[in-house]
């Protein structure tokens, strides 16, 4: 068997990634790594410059996981051991590109370089949301826990500027994460432009079948249609944030999959996540926002070539 064509999408988070991964794994000829964000070349972005909240909830045994005869499927992990890292693809058969999702890909500042020193014929993917509706959906996310200003989308962003130090694990980030061209520059210095392809979350929610012709044709694997009305990691509630919290922290959602029918798995989600009455981003949140991101939109308008208007409207 020949050497599989690397791929990498790189982010950002809450822009579509999740149900990227699943789409991609359907594909007869796409490997996608079993862990979805193994995080392995983001090498500034470790366990130890966590907070101890973000440690646990995103801590488990990998040395054990790997021990598995089948490797189940994972969201998150931070893994630096290339010999580990290399066994999330041992199930590979016949595959002919090999990918993973790793979103912090985008806000390191070495992951550009690590990828590239691996493999510097890697294909890098990337997909980009409205700066103000990610950090909204990254808010509403966090608002599943307990660690959050609860208050309003605006309140949670003035808070994390107060206490951001810039550290992936640390703060939430909301601004940073969506200040898109230097994070996307980094990558466009290194790879030839022909091996890295920026797509609009936009492009998958309302052109689904040119995106996925142009990302197939990237990746040179054949077209297939893909269902995308099945969505992933979808945006809601927590009912009780610090019940839910609770159990995140001490791994009560992986017993439950592990032990628990499909149909009763939905039942405890229903009771402890609501999907309904969700927060709605207001054109005051936009307001308040836009001053963060307005210059870093035009920017980045100019390095992709692409009408981002909509990004700078109030709407």
């Amino acid at each position: 068997m020949g050497k599989p064509d690397n791929f990498y999408i790189v982010g950002a988070e809450k822009s579509g990634t999740t149900s990227l991964y699943h789409y991609l794994d359907k594909h007869p000829d796409v490997y996608m790594s079993p862990i979805k964000e193994p995080h392995y070349f983001c090498k500034d972005i470790r366990y130890e410059n966590f907070s101890k909240n973000y440690r646990e909830e995103v801590y488990f045994d990998v040395k054990k996981y790997l021990k598995k005869m089948v490797l189940e499927k994972k969201h998150i992990a931070y893994i630096d051991n290339f010999e580990e890292y290399s066994q999330l693809f041992r199930e590979r058969v016949k595959e002919k590109v090999v990918g993973e999702i790793s979103t912090g890909y985008l806000y390191s500042e070495v992951a550009s370089e690590e990828i590239y020193k691996f493999d510097s014929e890697a294909k890098i993917v990337m997909i980009l949301r409205d700066p103000i509706e990610r950090a909204f959906s990254h808010w509403m996310m966090d608002l599943r826990g307990s660690n959050v200003c609860r208050s309003s989308f605006s309140e949670a962003i003035k808070k994390d500027q107060v206490n951001n130090d810039g550290i992936w694990g640390r703060s939430h980030l909301y601004i940073e994460l969506g200040l898109y061209y230097k994070q996307v520059k980094r990558y466009l210095n290194i790879f030839p432009r022909e091996q890295v392809l920026v797509f609009l979350y936009d492009d998958l929610k309302h052109h689904p079948v040119t995106f996925f012709k142009r990302l197939f044709d990237f990746l040179d694997v054949e077209y297939l249609s893909i269902d995308v009305e099945q969505r992933y990691n979808s945006a809601s509630l927590a009912k009780y944030p610090a019940l839910s919290a609770r159990l995140k922290k001490i791994k009560m959602n992986q017993l439950a999959a592990k032990c628990l029918p499909g149909n009763f798995k939905e039942k405890i989600k229903r009771t402890l996540f609501n999907s309904d009455n969700l927060p709605k981003l207001t054109s005051y949140d936009r307001a308040n926002s836009l001053c963060y991101f307005e210059d870093d939109i035009i920017l980045f308008e100019e390095l992709i070539g692409r009408d981002l208007s909509a990004w700078r409207s109030i709407k």
